[in-house]
């Protein structure tokens, strides 16, 4: 089963929580044992798995991104001016595996899913890709 999902984003940089969900299409879909693939198609965009219980995290973790990867920097040569995000996006990844179990995503009790805006504001699509077995 396939799914494509839309969201639009509101900042250069944000990190948006989409476990709820990847959970309701889970659930939605039936399967008691598989995986879910949580895919992103965009170069400028991730998708990652980390904390949900303190959103300092976020703001964290795009602090330290930004602060690695600069929004501008001199030896930067790419025309359209976003290599920041190009690097976040790699930095990132762009997709996610999470067994299910007893029709149940296995996550971690701290962890979520989150889509990873690297170069908005946009509207942005991710696809979930549920297999049972």
């Amino acid at each position: 089963m396939l799914y494509t999902l839309e969201l639009s984003t509101t900042g250069q940089d944000e990190i948006r929580d989409i476990t709820r969900e990847v959970i309701a299409l889970v659930h939605q879909s039936g399967v008691q044992s598989g995986t879910v693939l949580i895919y992103c198609p965009h170069t400028t965009a991730g998708i990652a798995i980390n904390e949900n219980a303190d959103p300092d995290v976020k703001r964290d973790v795009l602090m330290r991104l930004g602060e690695v990867y600069p929004w501008e920097h001199p030896k930067y040569k790419h025309a359209e001016g976003n290599t920041a995000s190009h690097l976040k996006s790699i930095t990132c990844g762009t997709s996610q595996t999470v067994i299910i179990t007893e029709g149940e995503l296995l996550l971690g009790r701290w962890q979520g899913i989150y889509f990873c805006e690297f170069d908005g504001p946009r509207r942005r699509q991710y696809h979930i890709k549920i297999m049972e077995g």
